[in-house]
Parts: structure tokens; sequence; C-alpha cells
């Protein structure tokens, strides 16, 4: 063997190796800085929720005995309350054969460290027989969002859902046990025909940490959401109760982001937790459905992976910047196995907890994974394939 051809030997490693090196790079998925993240799943605890055959309870609908959390458990809520992470979770009987077509309460479970939990054996949250009923029964209450204000009143939007239309409800709390329903969030707004029979659903209030503690805020005034799934919509509200869509000069619903032909949320926008107040806007945190058609090609078709957008916070109506990949994706084999095929880390629930960002999540509609943010610690957001 000649020098000359070790040399040549050596040339060609040193090009694929550069070469490794930048296919490395590239896949890398390098947040900005206005972005929450990177978020990573902490080893060896997800899931942190998953279905129980064991735990029954009296369906006051029905009036029989229901496995209530046996065949699903997904789609969190999650907040804080003296010093502890509650998760108030979508859990799904075995009553019917697919996804929608059997009836959802919501669990409870208490943490304190965010990553094990204690659960109550009863739901806190479901369809009875109330006001309600021709709203939620059967198919139930569905994937809450859930937030606090600064003197302690927690206020949950969560699905109403008939197995008809589906609609935005309000809830409110002292305890996260016992709940106060209030109906349909746009029930009494001047323009309550825009909505009110349409399907609509997925409502994140802002909010702000104050104090070392995540609470709702106001945005020039008034509380302010974002909501919807094909397109973000907005809402402003002066008691947390009733809320008025935001229409444009036509008076049409004005969506300020909607799906994008070619991205990883070519099919659907879907609005995740309550959206954050920070020095660099308001930051909306949001479920992104690749379009089997017409989506990412690197992503599963009809995947759901989470993105973020960034609003001024001055016009909460006006987008300054939006990821164009997401930052969390189906990776693990929770999240790619379960009653949705395809792929879901479906983002619902995100506390501020001890100095970190807790992300709670819907596991391919079937088990609650967390992801956590150390800001002292950042970690990478999900690599691109």
């Amino acid at each position: 063997m000649n020098r000359r051809f070790l040399q040549k030997v050596l040339v060609i490693a040193i090009a694929l190796s550069s070469v490794i090196q930048v296919q490395a790079q590239s896949k890398k998925n390098k947040l900005p800085d206005w972005a929450l993240g990177g978020f990573v799943r902490p080893t060896g605890v997800n899931p942190v929720i998953s279905p129980r055959e064991n735990t029954r309870f009296r369906d006051p609908m029905s009036g029989k005995d229901v496995a209530w959390e046996s065949n699903d458990t997904f789609n969190p809520a999650a907040t804080v309350k003296d010093g502890k992470i509650v998760v108030l979770y979508r859990a799904e009987d075995k009553s019917g054969v697919q996804i929608g077509h059997r009836t959802s309460r919501l669990g409870y479970a208490v943490s304190t460290d965010g990553t094990s939990f204690t659960r109550q054996e009863t739901p806190v949250f479901y369809p009875g027989a109330d006001e309600q009923k021709d709203f939620e029964w059967p198919g139930g209450t569905e994937d809450p969002r859930v937030a606090v204000t600064e003197d302690g009143l927690y206020v949950m939007f969560y699905t109403q859902w008939n197995r008809k239309i589906a609609r935005l409800g309000v809830a409110t709390s002292k305890d996260l046990v016992h709940w106060q329903k209030h109906g349909q969030i746009f029930s009494k707004a001047k323009n309550a025909a825009l909505v009110l029979d349409k399907f609509h659903k997925s409502a994140s209030i802002v909010t702000q940490v104050k104090n070392g503690k995540q609470v709702i805020a106001k945005v020039n005034g008034k509380y302010w959401m974002y909501w919807g799934e094909n397109g973000v919509y907005g809402a402003t509200s002066d008691n947390l109760i009733d809320w008025e869509p935001i229409t444009d000069k036509q008076g049409v619903l004005k969506a300020f982001i909607s799906p994008r032909a070619g991205y990883f949320d070519s099919d659907l926008t879907e609005c995740g937790p309550p959206a954050v107040l920070t020095e660099h806007g308001i930051l909306l945190l949001y479920n992104g459905k690749n379009n089997p058609k017409n989506g990412d090609g690197r992503f599963n078709k009809g995947t759901y992976s989470a993105g973020q957008v960034l609003f001024d916070r001055n016009d909460p109506t006006k987008v300054i910047d939006r990821l164009d990949v997401p930052f969390l994706r189906p990776m693990e084999s929770f999240e790619k196995s379960g009653q949705y095929k395809d792929g879901t880390v479906f983002i619902e629930g995100l506390v501020y907890f001890q100095e970190k960002w807790y992300l709670y999540y819907g596991c391919a509609d079937s088990k609650v994974g967390v992801a956590v943010y150390d800001p002292a610690r950042p970690g990478e957001a999900d690599p691109l394939p």
C-alpha cells in the first residue's frame, strides 16, 4: 500500500466526515430567542398518566357504574395549586368503538415534582343532569385548558361534545375539584350567531408570570384569548365568563394565522395551552396537523406536532413571527402507538413551576406525557427528520 493511496483514503475520509457533520447540523432544530424551549422529555417517567381499568364511577346520566378511564387518558390541562402541579386529564370509557364515539370525563392528578402523580378515583368534571346536558351528552366534556387569576379563581375552558356540534364551554372553581358550569362562552356575544351553533373549540387564555406565579393577564384592559382549530381566532372578555369574538371591519371572524400548505401545520392550527405574555410579545403554543396530501413530507401524514407563534403585546391580532417547523413532534413509541396511529403530541397544559416550564400533552390520543424546559439549562427542540 503506497503513500499516495493512503493520502487519497485520508482525503475521502475527511470529506465523508464533513458531509456527516453538515447533515447532523442540518437536522438540528434551533429555536429563535422569542420561542419557549427546548423542552426535554425526562428520562424514564413518560407516560405520566395511563388508562386504568379498576376505577369506577356512577354515571349520573345513565345510572350505571362505568370504568370511566379504562380506554384512554389524554389531552391534559395543568395548573399550580398549593405548591403542587394539578393535571386535569381527559379520560374515555369503553362505551364506543372509535375517537369521538365514547364518553369523556375529566380526571384529577396531583404532583409535587411534575412527573409522578397521585390520582383521584373518580372524575371531577363530567356531563350531568344539569342545564348543560344537551350540549355535553353523550360525548362528554373534552380537552380542557385551565388558568388561574391572581386571587385564586381557576377558569377552565373545555369542549362540550354532544356528538353533533362541538362548542366551547367555561367553568370556574376555587379548588379544582368542585366546579360551576357557566355554559357556552359566546352565548351572550353581540355577534353570537357567527359561532354559537357552529363547530368551535380550543381556547387559550393569555397569562403572565407575576411574582413567580403564572396568572391570567389582561391585554389593553381586557381579558384576551386565542381559540379555534381551522385557524387561530381571538376573543375578549370583561368577566372571564362571557366572551366576544374578534371580527374584521366587515363583521366576519378574523383568523390571525391559518394552515399553511407545505408545512407541518398544513391541515389544522389548533390552539394549545394558555398563551404567555413575555418580553417579546404574546406567545401562543399550538397544535399543527400535517395534511396527508399537501403537508411537509418530512413528517408523517396526519401527524400532530407542536408549533409556536408570537403576537404583538400591544396588538394581539398582529403576528410578529412563527415557527416553520415544530419544536415538539411524535418521536417516542408511546407518542405513536394509541388510538391515533399517525402519532400525536397534543399540547394543552403549560405551567411555570419551580422556575421551570412543564408542558403536558396527549400521546396518540391515549396517554399523557410531559416535557420540561429549564431556562437555566435549556435543551434542544426535537430534531428534524
